[in-house]
């Protein structure tokens, strides 16, 4: 039987990534490596922070620490992709980490006890927490793209002033159960 919990978990992660994805395909290089001032991440560094974070948050997810002693945090925010196909590649090993750690989990999965940092969490809460962090960076992904492009910008989700189309459109249908990553 389909664990819908782990399944909806799945979908939620796959939509994040799409964003990340969809905002790469609409950038090169040069602007994944922009950043709009000293103190500020380029999306290439907030890639490299995230793929660090994924790979010590979901190696061997149920039985180690998720801040593995490996892990060299504050190298993540120094630049160091060459190009775009590097940090694509990154980009989807982390991605790939994670959800080879979460497939695999099965509803009695979600009660037992990991640590990050020595802090016990359930298994539940290790992921939303990830489902909160990963998101976050998502965003300012796709901002830091979308202030480059400008109006050459190819919106990721209902464009500004098309919403009451939208909706128009959706309200014609038949009522239906499916996620709403479905028909991205």
């Amino acid at each position: 039987m389909e664990n819908t919990f782990i399944t909806a978990i799945k979908k939620q992660f796959d939509y994040y990534k799409l964003v990340g994805d969809k905002t790469f395909d609409q950038l090169t290089f040069k602007e994944l490596i922009w950043q709009p001032n000293d103190t500020s991440n380029s999306i290439s560094v907030i890639v490299k922070h995230m793929v660090g974070n994924m790979f010590s948050r979901w190696t061997n997810f149920l039985t180690e620490d998720g801040e593995k002693s490996w892990r060299q945090r504050e190298q993540e925010f120094q630049p160091s992709y060459k190009n775009k196909e590097e940090l694509v590649v990154a980009w989807e090993s982390g991605w790939n980490c994670l959800f080879e750690a979460i497939s695999p989990l099965q509803d009695q999965d979600m009660s037992k006890i990991v640590y990050i940092r020595n802090e016990g969490h359930l298994v539940s809460e290790a992921i939303f927490r990830q489902l909160g962090h990963y998101p976050y960076h998502i965003g300012q992904i796709a901002y830091l793209g979308k202030l480059q492009k400008g109006d050459a910008w190819k919106s990721l989700s209902i464009p500004k002033g098309q919403s009451t189309s939208y909706n128009k459109d959706k309200f014609s249908q038949d009522k239906e159960r499916p996620h709403f990553t479905d028909n991205l």
